[in-house]
């Protein structure tokens, strides 16, 4: 793994006290992860959806109201289900809800509708690209690149192939040039933690609106491990009328995955890597679903929080 300097330190560790967790989403590819790390550490875990019986039964197209009741009788809310809805930070009341998705239009609606504690994006990107991104020191004018590499041959779950589907022909949201760019469309050759040179792909990777008051400009860029399947995404990235090919196309190459933050002008660097990106996002959403419960359970306000203000970069790597 690689390391850097730490952002804030806050909250207890993973198993120091017992928690009552409700997982929205939890028999998908990250949800199993998030699952299987809160249970290990002693926790008590609700996984809900639409055809489960009893107390776990959720609709999250549907009514709220049964949410809302649940939501009140745990510690925390995990949205690990893929399903983007900003009414969910309210039918969460006072509840912390920690919320995994990487689309940026829905963070910023989710960070507008909160009535209570919700910490947005947690996970590998944004997430742990957010801890990187935040530990750099910068100024008003410096470049700030989060690359991100994900691996062609793991399988992923529906909800990441559906996001990576959505950037195909549109713009990233509400990006620093302040004019459209277009997903998938500029292109940065970078090396990668392990010193390869790689091509980048412009992503809407919402670091920069996350860290909305961080001096600098954010750009993010997105690569896979094989060279001609990035090659094939910046291809239906012009042509948009290939979109679907991305929903049958069978995994190629491994499983590795790195996340790198860098100042352009200072060079400074901060980056850690991995194989498997479920397992590796589950864990963090873990972790941040623990200090929210411990750091956000018992507050009065409004708040909206990243996991840069949770959890330090030292810590997240150590779960990984």
């Amino acid at each position: 793994m690689g390391r850097g300097n730490d952002a804030h330190d806050v909250g207890m560790d993973i198993s120091t006290e017992k928690r009552r967790i409700l997982l929205l989403g939890g028999r998908g590819a990250v949800g199993t992860v998030v699952a299987r790390e809160l249970v290990d550490a002693g926790h008590v875990v609700t996984a809900t959806s639409r055809t489960a019986t009893g107390d776990a039964r959720i609709d999250l197209r549907g009514d709220l109201t049964e949410l809302h009741r649940l939501a009140a009788r745990h510690d925390v809310v995990i949205n690990a289900s893929g399903i983007e809805r900003p009414e969910l930070a309210t039918a969460t009341g006072p509840t912390p809800l920690v919320d995994i998705s990487a689309s940026g239009a829905y963070l910023d609606a989710l960070r507008t509708a909160t009535i209570g504690p919700v910490v947005l994006g947690a996970g590998l990107a944004p997430g742990l690209s957010t801890i990187l991104a935040a530990a750099l020191d910068s100024h008003t004018g410096d470049d700030i690149d989060v690359l991100v590499m994900l691996g062609a041959g793991e399988k992923h779950g529906p909800a990441a192939v559906a996001w990576t589907v959505g950037l195909v022909g549109t713009d990233v949201h509400h990006p620093p040039e302040g004019r459209p760019v277009r997903n998938l469309g500029e292109t940065r050759r970078a090396k990668g933690s392990d010193g390869r040179t790689r091509r980048y792909l412009r992503a809407d990777f919402p670091d920069h609106v996350l860290l909305d008051d961080k001096p600098g400009a954010i750009r993010s860029y997105l690569t896979l491990t094989s060279a001609p399947m990035t090659a094939a995404l910046g291809l239906i990235g012009r042509v948009p009328v290939l979109r679907s090919t991305l929903t049958w196309v069978p995994p190629l190459g491994s499983d590795a995955w790195h996340v790198i933050a860098e100042n352009r002008r200072s060079g400074e660097r901060r980056h850690a890597c991995g194989t498997g990106q479920s397992e590796a996002t589950g864990r963090l959403t873990a972790l941040a679903a623990i200090r929210a419960a411990t750091e956000l359970r018992d507050s009065s306000w409004r708040t909206a929080v990243t996991m840069a203000d949770l959890v330090s970069l030292d810590d997240a790597l150590a779960v990984l």
